[in-house]
């Protein structure tokens, strides 16, 4: 925020996704008195970004597909806004000196650019796009560090964690302990997953998310990046980190502390909560969102994941603890196999197999630099274009 300036300004990579539109409704809700949105970006969701923009007029908007670009350009005539495109439209966006805070929501390895550019220029960084730290954690923190910027956990489960760990020292943490809805195939066995559909698969008991991270929920691979970013964004060892299952989505995740208190931070599935937590810290104001009502009779379950069945999360653990090009491997092999999974080439239970081709496939090292990443994460894409089951 500028001097005596009470707005804090929004930039927002990835408007139109899930996570972009629960961030305006929060930036409605506040409706002018702390936030703006200042800033949108979206790719082909020509409609919806037009309805953002005459929503909310932000200062920006850019546009990443080409052809969206020069067709939108005449619908937003007569607003006080100016049109963006491509990488070079984010980059002016998240490093232009009024904005205040990025949230960055563009699903993928394709958020890296962004959330590196608003770092660079010291920004803070509201983190939707785990796959900036799974891909690139050390450089990413070090950027951080280097350039005086912020990096704030979007994600529920590392959000709850960044809330609970403000309970006590860093020293004093004992372990970390991520919660897993247990997705849309919680209890079945490998047998009963040899045929499921891409439909099946996008129908999350809890969670409304875009297709990508949906699958990545059934697959259990979205909690396998969560255990590779919460080790750099919390500065962990990898066997402080660990997962449960916990289909009420209540409990968020816990910290344990070294005198055996756990502390855990409870909400609803709303993503409302925290999107407006990281848009505002260290402040906590009234959100949109509902609340737990605790008057009412509620159950709250625990239970180990099943790693036989659902063999990404190990994936997770071992890319953990390895670090250097390791995660951009396995990023990059499940962007390409959930791709192809949906596609109706590869079946459900394929996914894991095609990431640990890649993994085993690709060069190790472990002190990358950010061009090595970039050449991981394109061979490991091609490998499973080509891999057969």
């Amino acid at each position: 925020m500028k001097p005596g300036d009470s707005l804090t300004r929004v930039v927002i990579l990835g408007s139109t996704g899930s996570i972009g539109r629960n961030g305006l409704d929060v930036i409605a809700h506040d409706a002018g008195r702390r936030l703006r949105a200042w800033g949108l970006s979206g790719h082909r969701s020509r409609e919806t970004l037009l309805e953002q923009c005459r929503a909310h007029r932000p200062r920006y908007v850019t546009v990443t597909d080409p052809d969206t670009a020069r067709s939108i350009r005449g619908d937003l005539k007569g607003l006080d806004l100016e049109v963006l495109d491509g990488p070079e439209g984010i980059i002016r966006m998240v490093q232009d000196p009024a904005t205040d805070r990025v949230l960055s929501a563009i699903v993928g390895a394709a958020g890296l650019e962004g959330t590196w550019a608003a770092l660079e220029a010291g920004k803070t960084v509201a983190l939707a796009n785990k796959e900036s730290l799974v891909v690139a954690g050390p450089l990413v923190m070090e950027l951080v560090e280097r350039r005086g910027g912020r990096l704030l956990p979007v994600d529920s489960e590392h959000s709850a964690i960044f809330q609970a760990l403000r309970c006590g020292e860093p020293k004093e943490v004992r372990r970390v302990i991520l919660t897993s809805s247990g997705g849309p195939f919680r209890g079945k066995t490998r047998r009963e997953l040899l045929g499921v559909t891409p439909e099946e698969a996008l129908r999350h008991p809890t969670w409304k998310m875009g297709p990508k991270i949906t699958i990545d929920s059934a697959t259990l691979m979205n909690k396998a990046l969560e255990v590779i970013e919460a080790r750099w964004l919390f500065g962990l060892e990898p066997e402080q980190v660990e997962v449960v299952i916990h289909p009420e989505s209540v409990v968020h995740s816990m910290v344990e502390f070294a005198d055996g208190s756990v502390i855990a931070q409870l909400s609803p599935p709303d993503m409302r909560l925290p999107i407006q937590y990281a848009l505002t810290y260290p402040d906590r104001l009234p959100c949109p969102g509902p609340r737990v009502d605790l008057t009412r009779p509620l159950s709250l379950h625990f239970e180990p994941p099943d790693r036989d069945t659902f063999p990404c999360l190990d994936l997770g653990f071992e890319v953990m603890s390895r670090g250097g090009t390791a995660g951009a491997a396995l990023n990059a092999a499940n962007e390409a196999a959930v791709a192809r999974f949906l596609g109706g080439e590869i079946g459900f239970l394929d996914i894991p197999r095609a990431c640990r081709a890649a993994i085993d496939d690709h060069t190790f090292d472990p002190r990358p630099s950010l061009d090595q990443l970039w050449k991981v994460d394109a061979r490991a894409r091609l490998e499973v274009q080509r891999w057969q089951p």
